[in-house]
């Protein structure tokens, strides 16, 4: 679906990602994002909607490159939720016009369900809305515009431990609909629940093997978990997630 191939993104003289070469699949799948703080994460997801555009190498959605492609049409496929709910002045269905001003109450009632916000909301004010709601409005708005994939910026790092396990199973939801979701996390923990693929940056890069190891365990020690190999810990309710590697193909996590 996405493929990034051999992508630098510079600030300045700051290096924010460094020559990242990978593919993202297609199909209903999560893949986790991941990595210590300002490793590029959010970086990363935001080429994939043109929010931020490479220094050099080339970024593709489902074979054209980006570049190539119209940035509001783009982002119309590629819906955004970002890290904190942000909803424009009055009510939620104001909100909802906002992505599609010909939507009629049934598909907005429609996009509330999905998200698992309450029809009732509809004419509520936004700032009435807790950051739980707020959120699942947000993605409703989203989802509005019916987008390809979703990318998620650290969607739940506002919200409280129920609301935040409430947008995981949505999210677990949409894919198992089969919509594509790229999640970014720095919570191991959570990734363990959702997450089908993982890519894992550590200073702007892909993480090599002994990184990614020493990446899993600081966090283990962290969470007050006991260091078990890093292979013991590929799986989530779905199943096992697959590990993309620096050039993009998948491994299990048994070899």
């Amino acid at each position: 679906m996405f493929e990034l191939r051999d992508v630098v993104v510079s600030i300045g003289e700051i290096v924010v990602l460094d020559h990242i070469t990978a593919r993202v699949a297609d199909g209903g799948r999560i893949t986790a994002v991941q990595g210590p703080s300002g490793a590029g994460k959010s970086t990363l997801l935001r080429l994939c909607n043109r929010l931020v555009s490479p220094t050099s190498g080339d970024v593709h959605f489902r074979g054209t490159p980006i570049g190539a492609l119209d940035p509001i049409a783009l982002r119309r496929r590629v819906g955004m939720v970002f890290q904190r709910p942000t909803l424009f002045p009055g009510s939620v269905r104001d909100n909802l016009l906002t992505a599609d001003p010909g939507a009629d109450p049934d598909a907005m009632i429609d996009v509330l369900e999905r998200s698992r916000a309450r029809a009732g909301l509809l004419d509520r004010d936004g700032d009435a809305l807790s950051g739980g709601e707020a959120q699942r409005v947000c993605l409703a708005r989203t989802l509005l515009t019916q987008p390809e994939v979703l990318l998620m910026d650290e969607p739940t790092s506002a919200l409280d431990p129920t609301a935040t396990r409430g947008l995981e199973e949505l999210g677990r939801a949409l894919a198992d609909e089969g919509m594509p979701i790229l999640w970014v996390t720095h919570d191991l923990e959570q990734s363990d629940r959702i997450a089908d693929e993982r890519i894992v940056l550590v200073d702007g890069r892909i993480a090599r093997p002994d990184e990614l190891a020493h990446y899993l365990a600081r966090e283990e020690v962290d969470h007050d978990h006991d260091a078990d190999p890093p292979e013991d810990h590929h799986h989530h309710a779905g199943g096992e997630p697959h590990w993309t590697d620096p050039i993009g193909e998948e491994s299990d996590g048994r070899s």
